[in-house]
C-alpha cells in the first residue's frame, strides 16, 4: 500500500495500543515505525529488475520484523523513560506496528515475500488496490479527532474497525466475481489457463480479470452488479521473444519466479523488454525491463538490466471506470491503449 496509508495503519493501532499510556505520541510513533519496512526502496540493489524483485522481501518478513519488534521491546524494557509500561505493551505495540505493513501489503498485486528466507513465491491475495480511500480514510480521520481531543478516546479503535470491515469486504467481493467468472470461463474453456483476478484502481466495485491463453492475453472487466454471463474479453497478442535467453538469464528468471505466467516479452530496437502483465492496465503497465541486447552477430546478450520506457496511466477515463460500476459498455480493457495488439476476437471493444 502507498506510505500514508501504511503510516494511517501504523498511527491507529499505536493509539489503539498505548494511547492510554502515551497520548498522541503512541499515534506519531506508530505512524513512523509503520513505514520503516519500506526504507528498502533507497536501497541500491545494482539492477533495475533486484531492486524491484527485491523490494518487500527482507524487510517485510514477518520473521526478520518480529525480531525487531523484540528488539526494541527489549530496549524499552531497559530506558528509564519507558520501561513504566509493561514490556508486553511494547511488544504488541511494536510488532502490530511493524507486521502489519507487509501483511496489508500483502492484499495487493505486487507481491511481498513475507516468509523470507523461505524461498517461497511472493505473496499477492490481490483483493485492493494499491491507493484505495475507502481504506485509508477512515483511520485518517480517527488519527486527526485522536490528535485534536487526545489519544485516550476511541476514535483510533472506530477507524480501525471500519478499514478492517473494509478489508473484508474486498476478500467477500474478490470471491464474489471469481464465481461469477468460473463458469464462463469452463464454459470457453478456459478454465485451466492461469486466471488472475484483481480490483480496478480506487475502488473494489470493478475488478480486472487476466487469462493467459499461450500467445494470448484476455482482459474483462467485471462490476459485482454486472448481470450473468455478460463476460466479455478483450484479446490481446502476448509475444514471448527470445524465450531461450528469458529463461537463461539472470533477469529473466527473476522475473519469471516473481511474476510469470502473466508477464511477456518482446523486441524493441534490438533490446529485449520484459512487461509486467499484472501492474497497470493493457497500454500502460508500470513496470517493463531491458534484460538483453542483440550483439554485432545478431545474437542475444544478457545486460544489466534497466528499466524500459512504459506509457502512463490514462487518468480522464477514471469518470468511465466510476460509470463502469454500473454500466458495462463505459468501459473496456482495449481502451486503455494497446489497440496495436488487439486481436480481431475481442468481444468487448472489437477492432474497426
Amino acid at each position: 500500500m502507498d506510505s500514508l496509508t501504511q503510516a494511517c495503519l501504523g498511527g491507529a493501532l499505536g493509539g489503539a495500543v498505548l494511547g492510554r499510556r502515551l497520548g498522541r505520541k503512541s499515534i506519531v510513533l506508530g505512524a513512523v515505525t509503520a513505514t520503516l519496512p519500506d526504507l528498502d526502496s533507497f536501497i541500491d540493489f545494482g539492477s533495475a529488475v533486484a531492486e524491484y524483485t527485491y523490494h518487500r522481501s527482507v524487510s517485510h518478513s514477518v520473521f526478520v520484523l518480529s525480531a525487531l519488534a523484540g528488539l526494541l521491546t527489549l530496549v524499552c524494557a531497559r530506558l528509564p523513560a519507558t520501561r513504566t509500561i509493561p514490556t508486553a505493551s511494547w511488544f504488541w505495540f511494536w510488532w502490530l506496528c511493524l507486521v502489519t505493513h507487509p501483511i496489508l501489503d500483502a492484499f495487493t498485486t505486487y507481491g511481498t515475500q513475507l516468509l523470507w528466507p523461505i524461498a517461497s513465491p511472493p505473496v499477492a491475495w490481490k483483493t485492493i488496490f494499491i491507493i484505495d480511500p475507502l481504506y485509508t480514510l477512515p483511520m485518517l480521520i480517527a488519527i486527526i479527532v485522536a490528535l485534536i481531543r487526545g489519544a485516550r478516546g476511541r476514535a483510533v479503535v472506530i477507524g480501525l474497525a471500519i478499514s478492517t470491515v473494509y478489508l473484508g469486504f474486498s476478500v467477500a467481493a474478490k470471491a464474489m466475481v471469481m464465481a461469477q467468472v468460473q463458469p464462463e470461463l469452463v464454459q470457453r474453456g478456459l478454465d485451466d489457463r492461469p486466471v488472475m483476478v484483481q480490483p480496478m484502481p480506487l475502488n473494489t466495485l470493478v475488478w480486472r480479470v487476466t487469462v493467459i491463453d499461450d500467445d494470448r492475453q484476455l482482459e474483462a472487466l467485471v462490476s459485482l452488479f454486472d448481470e450473468r454471463h455478460t463476460l466479455a474479453f478483450d484479446s490481446f497478442s502476448r509475444p514471448m521473444a527470445a524465450h531461450d535467453m528469458l529463461v537463461d538469464s539472470w533477469g529473466g528468471q527473476r522475473l519469471g519466479w516473481f511474476s510469470a505466467p502473466f508477464w511477456r516479452s518482446e523486441e524493441r530496437d534490438d533490446t529485449l523488454v520484459v512487461t509486467d502483465l499484472r501492474m497497470g492496465q493493457p497500454g500502460g503497465y508500470s513496470f517493463a525491463f531491458v534484460i538483453g541486447e542483440r550483439d554485432d552477430s545478431g545474437q542475444w546478450q544478457s545486460v544489466t538490466s534497466r528499466s524500459a520506457e512504459t506509457a502512463r496511466p490514462d487518468t480522464s477515463l477514471l469518470p468511465a471506470l466510476l460509470k463502469r460500476i454500473t454500466q458495462p459498455e463505459a468501459l473496456c480493457p482495449s481502451d486503455f491503449g494497446d489497440r496495436d495488439r488487439l486481436l480481431p476476437d475481442a468481444e468487448c471493444r472489437p477492432r474497426e
